[in-house]
């Protein structure tokens, strides 16, 4: 069995894709997988140390980017049609899946066209331009919240979740400690920005910094920043003297999330689904610019739920952030049940739940 997932740009594009990939690994080990998006994503670098063999195609995004990269995204349509004809002729899939990002939609609806089995996966509650489109010519849907059903034709719309890498769930407080170099009697912050980091909560965090003062003994931070802003940063952290790490990317998320009593981030739908199925109590900080606005939406559902803190980026300054954590900290039982309320929300089966669909595609197939 052959499968292609497209899919990249950001870690909540890819990082689904991977725990999928996984699960048809773990399913049926002799499946061979083929990662498919661009060069200049997350994927180039990180699909290869996950042990999957990725591809790229030339395409960029349409959605927010201007009227220049607008055209010119344009003008590659045909290129990336092209390149992703070349690369399904090729590799000969059985099916096609496709997770979002740039190179989601040309290497979808080729495939469609070539006659290939293709499904989609819809992270966030409203759908971007893209999934609309592919959802009237893919076989199957699958979406994270029951509020997108009514976006897609419902006949082949399937509710399973966000897909959560399987590691994600095996991560180990004492081995994060170890690994991150964290004082384990200490309360850990661990804040985030995705994959890139978030210069906005970097800031904001840096300057929080002088009205935690009284708790420079009892706190630590774990901190992934990007490769920008890592070294100021690290810096601010050293000149206030407090303890904790930073780094600009973190792989084993896994014992990241063990190890942190909060956690700090953006909401996009990986980190949601990540964060649910670990349980952590978190505040959140929506990327203002997220397309339909669906990070905040995100947000506001676990906020509303009462599983996490909310802050609009607009808001976000190092005095209402400090407030959050301080209020939080401050009362043991609040943590206990965000933590309690965000793991209900968790759906750790979710890759299963699409490979089991997926399955389902490929017999009916066979039939016919």
């Amino acid at each position: 069995m052959r499968i292609i997932i497209a899919g990249g740009g950001t870690g909540g594009h890819l990082f689904p894709g991977i725990a999928l990939a996984r699960e048809f690994k773990k399913v049926h080990a002799s499946t061979e997988i083929m990662f498919v998006g661009t060069a200049e994503g997350i994927e180039a670098t990180v699909v290869p140390k996950e042990g999957f063999d990725v591809r790229f195609i030339r395409s960029e995004g349409l959605v927010r980017v201007g009227a220049v990269r607008t055209l010119r995204s344009l003008a590659k349509l045909p290129l990336s049609m092209k390149d992703s004809y070349t690369l399904l002729r090729t590799f000969n899939p059985d099916l096609v899946f496709g997770f979002g990002g740039y190179s989601s939609g040309p290497v979808v609806l080729t495939a469609f066209l070539m006659g290939i089995p293709t499904m989609i996966h819809e992270q966030n509650s409203i759908p971007g331009v893209t999934n609309k489109l592919l959802g009237k010519f893919v076989r199957a849907v699958a979406v994270t919240y029951q509020d997108s059903i009514e976006f897609f034709p419902k006949y082949k719309t399937h509710l399973t979740g966000n897909p959560v890498r399987k590691e994600i769930l095996r991560g180990n407080r004492e081995r994060g400690h170890k690994i991150f170099g964290l004082d384990k009697e200490r309360f850990t912050i661990f804040v985030f920005g995705g994959s890139s980091g978030a210069h906005r909560i970097n800031r904001a965090v840096t300057e929080g910094l002088s009205y935690l003062e009284d708790l420079k003994d009892k706190i630590q931070f774990l901190h992934q920043t990007g490769e920008k802003d890592f070294s100021a940063t690290r810096e601010s952290y050293r000149s206030m003297g407090f303890h904790g790490t930073v780094i600009p990317f973190i792989y084993e998320m896994a014992d990241a999330y063990a190890a942190s009593d909060l956690v700090i981030s953006r909401a996009g739908a990986s980190t949601i689904a990540e964060l649910t199925a670990c349980g952590k109590a978190s505040i959140l900080i929506p990327y203002p610019f997220a397309a339909g606005n669906h990070q905040e939406l995100n947000a506001r559902k676990l906020w509303d739920l009462g599983a996490a803190h909310m802050i609009l980026d607009r808001d976000l300054k190092g005095k209402t952030l400090v407030d959050s954590i301080r209020y939080i900290y401050e009362d043991p039982d609040a943590i206990g049940t965000m933590e309690k309320i965000s793991r209900s929300l968790g759906k750790p089966d979710a890759a299963q739940k699409i490979v089991e669909i997926a399955m389902g595609l490929l017999k009916l197939r066979t039939k016919n």
